[in-house]
């Protein structure tokens, strides 16, 4: 399979700013690990939208998939209450 590259939207960048650094680390690693496998086990489709969820501790991660071109788009990240508003 084929490595897909990461991309941020500008606004996950202050959504992770306030999270601490050691859960931020790990945060980052399963991030990162979106680039081999971006549909792991535990994601989850959204319902009615193109975004996939995944957890990290506390933490979610919210993303879309471009296929077509082998892209992740981390959309919005942080405490999982904060992640639906």
């Amino acid at each position: 399979m084929a490595a897909y590259s990461i991309f941020f939207r500008e606004t996950v960048h202050k959504d992770l700013r306030a999270i601490p650094k050691g859960d931020l680390a790990r945060i980052l690693e399963k991030i990162s690990s979106l680039s081999q496998n971006p549909r792991p086990a535990g994601s989850e489709k959204l319902t009615g939208e193109e975004r996939y969820r995944v957890r990290q501790v506390n933490y979610r991660i919210v993303y879309s998939i471009r296929d077509d071109q082998l892209q992740v788009w981390v959309v919005k990240g942080g405490d999982r209450k904060d992640v639906y508003r």
